[in-house]
């Protein structure tokens, strides 16, 4: 090998970053009750195995702090009624990396493995689920009006209501309790019985003239479709009882 070579690759050699400057280490600070559980004893040496990265524990000023639930970081891990959260401050990778460990399902399955001398073993946290409100657009005064005049002669659309109805057709109130009562309403023209007697205006394909609409015929705009949605998103649902089991 020609000797200007072997410097060329020498200089290259020496331009990269050395893999001792890489940061495979980060501090740490856990709630004293989990310190004490000994729980960072058991799952740091295996994480530190699987990924070449260290955890340094320290009382103040870590990279990551493992803490009881305030409303911020992410959850990782439940002892009993207690949630603790890990809350990343610095940036630096080799606690990200431990962030994203102490999640995956190797982490996890880790902390369950932990069987502390006292007190109840560590385990998930509880799964949540986000609570949407359901906003639907629309005049929901006009949406009234409309239930009121079109609608009433075979549901109750009101919980004060008086008028005459079917009595074996669902209340307003009793569909707003069901789960998908937003998408019934938004397309309630195409479901049966309503397309034999009703129409949205520039929506609703024409009665059949073999087919004639067996009561008084009424015909809605799309605008108050919308309204009678808004109407139903500002009801009360209604309490139906505990869901019925067959025995």
């Amino acid at each position: 090998m020609p000797v200007w070579v072997a410097l060329v690759i020498i200089i290259a050699l020496l331009a990269l970053p050395a893999k001792a400057d890489e940061q495979l280490e980060f501090t740490l600070e856990v709630a004293p009750e989990v310190a004490a559980s000994g729980l960072m004893d058991y799952i740091l040496p295996r994480f530190a195995l699987k990924t070449g990265r260290r955890a340094v524990m320290v009382e103040d000023g870590a990279d990551a702090r493992l803490v009881s639930e305030s409303g911020s970081g992410m959850h990782v891990i439940a002892r009993g009624e207690a949630v603790y959260a890990l809350i990343l401050d610095t940036g630096n990778p080799a606690a990200e990396r431990f962030a994203d460990w102490l999640s995956s399902e190797i982490g996890q399955n880790t902390v369950a493995a932990f069987v502390p001398e006292d007190g109840p073993s560590f385990a998930p946290p509880p799964k949540t689920e986000a609570v949407v409100d359901i906003v639907l657009e629309g005049d929901a005064k006009l949406g009234r009006k409309v239930a009121e005049t079109h609608c009433a002669r075979c549901h109750r659309v009101s919980p004060e209501g008086t008028a005459m109805n079917i009595g074996s057709t669902p209340s307003f109130a009793a569909l707003r309790s069901l789960p998908d009562w937003d998408a019934r309403f938004a397309a309630f023209f195409t479901l049966n019985p309503h397309p034999a007697f009703l129409l949205v205006t520039g929506v609703s394909p024409p009665f059949d003239p073999a087919r004639p609409p067996p009561i008084v015929p009424v015909e809605i705009t799309p605008a108050e479709v919308d309204a009678l949605g808004a109407y139903v998103a500002r009801m009360a649902p209604a309490d139906l009882g505990a869901e019925i089991i067959s025995r």
